[in-house]
């Protein structure tokens, strides 16, 4: 009789932090503690609080420990799973709690307090290799309902009802794209996951697929059954091995249930899916650039109309949604309509899956309803910037979206607002950054990104990123010059009117959002020629303070050109500004505060 359950993170991220090993040490010990007929040890997907990762769960105690090694697994099985005493140096620290209790509640965890998980409400909690978990939560109820006692049409009816909107990074309306494709005549219709997450610092359909891929799988038989399909892909970078390899999984068990394959739920409808692997193109996660890769072309955008919906894979109607999207539409169907849109606001219903990264306390996967303010996610479930430093931006949308201030942290969260405020939703990327980030290196970051991944069918985005990107280095370099940051301005207008896909016209995002907000940045690099972030090398000098040189000469061993010299104990040490590579080694090694940066 199992009476405890050991939830041990299998993720991406705690797996490159040695939670196979922790796995396999919770199994090893308990079996030698005798404990294995009492104590089932299950591989999840993603917690969202990645931070604290590895991550080990204890049902139903509801204690979770963070930071968990493969050495500590003894520790725990010895004191909590035989003799029943919470480990209370690996829980999390008081700061993380809604309240002091001694013991831990799950549930009383400050970073899930104002989240609302439905996209990834079984991340974390079941066994996303076993289908029967899946199952046991209410899995496929949502497919047996359309398939059994509802048409086609009322499927596209609810889904409308319901308000989800595309959670790939345009917004547009699901169910009108669902019926766009069902009014399409023929037979040969196809439906796609588009799986190709490219943004960096994006990870959100990775933790889904990798924590639920049935979800998925559920999502998209809904969607072929209301558009009259009966194939179906996904799209999935093979830089996703631990997606792609659960994904193979859940489609294997759900065809051996019938859950997949001829007459699904004895209702005549016949529905199969297959996984195609992406080599990583970041133009890809633009349809018409999937749809060619899926037919073994190269993956370049074509010109819209036709739309997919009309002329897609193989010249057929297709739908195509991304992960997160199609996350929802089960507990749509099951729910229905009224439940999902009384979350979230006017335009945006539902929730959003936002990957928080860079200067942030508690960096991790985040759902929260639309109309939750930036402010919200990044102090209070974020816990703001480490260190003690202050906020600078957020960027959002990845390289197609744009950064924002202090001013805009009180902006609700929906589709309009942030592209009011000059940013994007896109597909839920939300990089933090702080006083020490430039804004003009943010922004030279992005571009090299977007002008290396540009496919180069057309001249706007293959010509003028990459002259964007030549402007943005000089101005880093100390070459730029005021002109320059009005001609930057017009080309950045100029791409976005006339670049042939949606990657292209939103690609001089970044520079257009720090122009807007960060000007005096850009001023600085090139009238003052000084990096007030002190991150550009090109601009920067180091010297030491006299005063305050102890004469140690650790800065002058910590240096690899040998540009610093001095007479330990007698005299001040002395940087040659000719040799300096700017490195910072100095500034980094010295205790006394003597090496100086401007």
């Amino acid at each position: 009789m199992i009476r405890t359950n050991v939830l041990c993170c299998a993720g991406t991220g705690c797996t490159a932090s040695r939670s196979a090993e922790i796995f396999d040490n919770f199994n090893k010990y308990i079996e030698e503690y005798g404990l294995a007929d009492e104590i089932k040890v299950v591989k999840t997907g993603c917690f969202g609080l990645c931070q604290k990762g590895p991550i080990v769960a204890i049902y139903p105690d509801k204690v979770f420990y963070a930071h968990v090694t493969p050495e500590d697994v003894e520790h725990i099985v010895a004191e909590h799973l035989l003799k029943g005493r919470v480990c209370k140096e690996l829980e999390l620290s008081d700061e993380d709690r809604i309240t002091g209790e001694k013991i831990l509640d799950i549930e009383k965890i400050k970073f899930y307090e104002k989240q609302q998980r439905i996209a990834l409400r079984n991340c974390g909690k079941i066994n996303p290799e076993d289908i029967s978990e899946y199952i046991a939560v209410n899995g496929y109820e949502a497919l047996g309902k359309a398939l059994t006692s509802m048409t086609p049409q009322e499927v596209i009816d609810v889904v409308k009802a319901s308000g989800l909107r595309g959670r790939g990074g345009a917004g547009f309306p699901t169910g009108v794209k669902w019926q766009f494709q069902k009014d399409q005549p023929g037979d040969e219709k196809y439906v796609i996951c588009n799986a190709d997450e490219g943004d960096p610092g994006a990870f959100m359909d990775r933790s889904i697929l990798e924590g639920d891929p049935n979800a998925i799988i559920e999502g998209m038989a809904i969607m072929a059954y209301a558009v009259g399909a009966h194939q179906g892909y996904i799209y999935c970078r093979a830089e996703y091995p631990i997606a792609v390899k659960r994904l193979n999984i859940a489609i294997g068990q759900a065809k051996e249930l019938g859950l997949l394959g001829k007459n699904i739920f004895e209702s005549g409808f016949d529905f199969d899916l297959e996984v195609r692997l992406g080599a990583g193109a970041f133009v890809c996660g633009e349809e018409t650039a999937l749809i060619s890769s899926i037919e073994g072309k190269r993956g370049m955008p074509n010109p819209k109309p036709p739309f997919p919906a009309v002329s897609g894979v193989w010249g057929k109607p297709t739908s195509i949604n991304n992960v997160e999207t199609l996350a929802n539409v089960a507990q749509i169907i099951l729910k229905g309509p009224e439940w999902y849109s009384s979350i979230g606001t006017e335009k945006s219903k539902g929730t959003k899956v936002f990957a928080l990264g860079g200067k942030i306390k508690n960096t991790g996967l985040v759902e929260i309803p639309m109309g939750t303010t930036l402010r919200e996610i990044i102090y209070e479930i974020g816990g703001g910037c480490p260190n003690n430093k202050a906020f600078k931006a957020v960027q959002t949308g990845g390289p197609s979206g744009g950064c924002l201030t202090e001013a805009q942290l009180d902006t609700p969260i929906d589709y309009e607002n942030l592209v009011a405020a000059g940013s994007m939703m896109g597909s839920g990327g939300m990089i933090v950054l702080d006083e020490d980030n430039c804004m003009v290196d943010v922004a030279r970051f992005y571009m090299d990104f977007i002008v290396d991944e540009s496919c180069g069918k057309c001249t706007p985005c293959r010509v003028g990123t990459k002259r964007l990107l030549e402007m943005l280095t000089k101005i880093t370099n100390g070459e730029g010059t005021l002109e320059m940051l009005d001609e930057m301005e017009q080309l950045c207008y100029e791409i976005k009117d006339t670049a042939l896909c949606g990657l292209g016209q939103t690609a001089p995002n970044p520079v257009l959002s720090t122009l807007r907000y960060f000007r005096d940045e850009y001023i600085a690099h090139v009238v003052d020629k000084k990096c007030p972030a002190g991150v550009c090398k090109a601009l920067l000098n180091y010297s030491i303070d006299p005063d305050k040189c102890k004469k140690c000469s650790m800065c002058a061993k910590a240096c690899p050109v040998g540009a610093i010299t001095g007479v330990p104990g007698k005299e001040p040490f002395k940087i040659d500004t000719s040799k300096c590579i700017k490195c910072g080694s100095c500034m980094s090694t010295c205790r006394f505060g003597a090496v100086v940066r401007k």
